[in-house]
C-alpha cells in the first residue's frame, strides 16, 4: 500500500511517499481502507522529535492520528463491525499511521461514522473530539450551569470543545483573533475575548473549568480566573506526575515531569485550584457519544481545507502556520 513515511526525525524533514506492507490484522483488529485523514499539530511535533520521551517511535514510521474509511476485514474476535461499515477513529498510540491507504485499528478504538457527515468531515473529528470530551466531561466534570473558559476557540480542539460545552449546558468563554469572532460566536461561545486587543484575565473571573492549550504565561493567568475549587486541564503541558504514572514512564522521565510541572502545581495549590495535564487517548465508546451529538445537530465539524493525498506534506506545513480554522484534512481515496 502507499503511505507517507517519516524516515528520520527533524523539524523540516519531508515525509516520503512510498510503498509499505499492508498492516497485519490481529484477532481484535479491524482493517480499514482509509478515505480521509485528519492532520494535527501533534503530527508535526512527533516529526520534530518533541515527544520522543513520551512516544518513542522508531523511524521509519507513518504519521497520522485521525481516519474515516470503510471496513475491509475484521479479526476473528471482532463482533461490532463488518466489511462495508463506514467508520472513524483515532488509532491508539504506537498504532498510528493514517497517512496511508490502509490501517489496522483495535475494535475498541473504532466507531461507526456519523451518518450525516462526509468522510472528510468525519476524519476531522476523532482526535479533537476525544480531547474535548476527556478534558471537559471525563477530567473536568463539567456540569449544566457551570462556566468554562476554552482557549483558542477557532482551533481544532476549540471549535469542538465550545459546542460540546454548550451541549452540556455550560456558559462558554473563549479567546480568538478579530477575524474569527463571528465563527466562535456561531459555535455557541457566550463570551469572546479578542486576544489581539484584550487581556482575558481582566475580563474573566469565577470560572469552574479552564481548558488550557496555550503557553506558560497563559497558564498562570488562567489559574487566576478560576474560582476556589476550580479545575484547569492543560493539553499543552507541562506533563505532571499523574500522567507519568498513567503511561508507565521510567523513573527518570517521572522525575523530569515532576520537576517540569512543579511550578504549575504549586500555583494551583496556592490558589485553591487544581492543575492536571491531559494527553488524549483512543476510545471508541466516547466517539459513539460524540456521534450521537453530531447526528443530533449539536456538534458540527469545522474543516478549513481538504488537501489531496499527494499533498500531505503541504497539508502538514499549513497546519504548522497556526492559521487553520478548525481542522485540515487529507483526502486519501
Amino acid at each position: 500500500m502507499r503511505a507517507f513515511i517519516l524516515d528520520r526525525y527533524g523539524r523540516k524533514v519531508a515525509l516520503r511517499l512510498g510503498e509499505i506492507a499492508n498492516p497485519e490484522v490481529g484477532e481484535e483488529d479491524v482493517l480499514v481502507q482509509i478515505h480521509a485523514a485528519g492532520v494535527n499539530l501533534l503530527d508535526s511535533k512527533l516529526r520534530s522529535g518533541e515527544f520522543k520521551l513520551i512516544l518513542p517511535y522508531r523511524p521509519p514510521f507513518v504519521l497520522g492520528h485521525d481516519l474515516a474509511g470503510v471496513v475491509v476485514r475484521v479479526g476473528s474476535r471482532v463482533t461490532r463491525f463488518k466489511p462495508g461499515d463506514e467508520v472513524y477513529a483515532r488509532p491508539a498510540d504506537q498504532r498510528i499511521g493514517t497517512f496511508a491507504e490502509l490501517i489496522a485499528v483495535r475494535e475498541a478504538d473504532l466507531a461507526l461514522k456519523p451518518k450525516n457527515l462526509t468522510m472528510e468531515e468525519a476524519a476531522s473529528i476523532p482526535l479533537v473530539g476525544l480531547t474535548a470530551w476527556q478534558a471537559l466531561v471525563e477530567r473536568g466534570q463539567l456540569k449544566r450551569g457551570q462556566k468554562v473558559f476554552i482557549q483558542a476557540g477557532s482551533g481544532g480542539v476549540g471549535t469542538i470543545a465550545i459546542q460540546l460545552a454548550k451541549s452540556l449546558g455550560a456558559t462558554v468563554a473563549t479567546t480568538t483573533s478579530t477575524s474569527n469572532i463571528d465563527l466562535v460566536r456561531g459555535l455557541g461561545a457566550d463570551i469572546v475575548v479578542d486576544y489581539k486587543r484584550e487581556d482575558f484575565e481582566s475580563k474573566l473571573s469565577g470560572f469552574d473549568l479552564v481548558l488550557h492549550s496555550q503557553d506558560g504565561k497563559a497558564l498562570d493567568k488562567s489559574l487566576r480566573v478560576l474560582r476556589a475549587g476550580g479545575r484547569l486541564v492543560s493539553i499543552s503541558g507541562p506533563p505532571d506526575p499523574a500522567f507519568a504514572e498513567e503511561i508507565g514512564a521510567p523513573w527518570f522521565a517521572r522525575l523530569f515531569m515532576r520537576l517540569l510541572s512543579s511550578g504549575a502545581r504549586r500555583k494551583a495549590k496556592r490558589l485553591h485550584t487544581t492543575f492536571s495535564f491531559l494527553f488524549m487517548r483512543a476510545n471508541g465508546k466516547q466517539l459513539e457519544h460524540l456521534t450521537s451529538l453530531i447526528e443530533a445537530g449539536q456538534i458540527r465539524p469545522v474543516v478549513d481545507q481538504v488537501f489531496p493525498f499527494q499533498s500531505t506534506n503541504e497539508a502538514l506545513a499549513y497546519v504548522e502556520t497556526g492559521r487553520a480554522k478548525g481542522k485540515v484534512v487529507i483526502k486519501v481515496r
